[in-house]
């Protein structure tokens, strides 16, 4: 069993993140295939066949002389085009309120002492938190995102000097800590949408009683070494794919209809087919980086530490 309120180093937090799958990994992504499995089919689906069109559209050649190609098709299908993309983005929000915090409501079971959750146990959760999730979703949309999207435009802005790159490196594994930890806190504390998101900055560069050195490079650099590994898992499945389009594309003599649709055919199949299972590869390997992010949160909160040595203590008596 893991304990999770204590303090961790870096090479523990990636051992632990392992570890936890190693323990509870058959019944974790039993319940995740079961919650999440239509809607992960679903996108996937959409994503595969939607790209397959526009790809399909982009590389569609001009034979005809019709300057306004791409254009046109847009134009002749808007609105399919409108029903689809409002479906989709409704499906992606649900996908992404389901995706994040599954591993919030799973880990707050465990380290409340659960020793196998049931699907019915994180879906209550689920129910039983409809507000908050709902508030979380606007704050998330109307306060998170902006600022994100600043300071990340901001720091694109300075790529013409050397410090702009620097500042991207940092920017991206600590924007998804503030947001994992915000996630976190929201559910495992009484704090409202701000308060939490205000820890979960404080908590980025400080522990609670202030006297301690700064966790900063420690979350920074474990963030940093899951994104690494789950770049590099996924990246097989899209070079595999590109591998056959360009050996196709090389090796095909030209006849007009492989250059108007590039993608049909075997090459085309096996691109989309390894395309769609990049997707769900590194949809399933995220979790890697949420468990990573909760064992972090559970190291910052140091006000509970002691609370769950002592209660761990007491149970260790109470089984003599």
């Amino acid at each position: 069993m893991i304990q999770f309120y204590k303090k961790r180093d870096f090479g523990t937090f990636i051992s632990d993140s392992f570890n936890f799958f190693k323990l509870y990994g058959k019944n974790y992504f039993k319940n995740y295939i079961l919650i999440n499995g239509l809607l992960l089919i679903l996108i996937i689906t959409i994503f595969i066949f939607g790209y397959k069109e526009l790809f399909s559209q982009i590389f569609g050649s001009n034979l005809r002389g019709e300057t306004y190609y791409f254009e046109q098709y847009f134009s002749d299908n808007a609105g399919m085009l409108i029903v689809v993309g409002i479906l989709t983005f409704l499906l992606f929000i649900v996908l992404a309120i389901v995706n994040y915090l599954y591993p919030v409501f799973y880990l707050k079971r465990i380290a409340q002492g659960a020793e196998k959750i049931k699907t019915d146990d994180i879906l209550s959760d689920f129910k039983n938190n409809t507000g908050r999730i709902a508030r979380l979703c606007l704050g998330m949309i109307f306060i998170v995102v902006p600022l994100t999207l600043f300071v990340v435009g901001f720091s694109y802005m300075l790529v013409f000097i050397i410090i702009g790159l620097f500042l991207i490196l940092l920017l991206y594994p600590t924007i998804f800590n503030v947001n994992t930890f915000l996630m976190y806190d929201y559910f495992n504390s009484n704090r409202g949408f701000l308060e939490s998101l205000s820890y979960s900055i404080r908590a980025q560069f400080s522990y609670p009683n202030g006297s301690e050195k700064s966790p900063y490079w420690k979350y920074w650099g474990s963030a940093f070494v899951m994104f690494i590994i789950i770049y590099i898992a996924t990246s097989v499945f899209t070079v595999i794919p590109m591998i056959f389009f360009y050996g196709s594309v090389l090796t095909s003599s030209p006849d007009g209809n492989f250059e108007q649709n590039p993608f049909t055919g075997v090459a085309g199949v096996i691109f989309f087919i390894f395309y769609g299972i990049s997707i769900l590869l590194s949809l399933v390997l995220s979790n890697l980086m949420y468990i990573n992010a909760g064992l972090m949160y559970y190291d910052s909160r140091t006000d509970l530490h002691q609370k769950a040595e002592l209660a761990e203590i007491d149970t260790i008596g109470s089984n003599e």
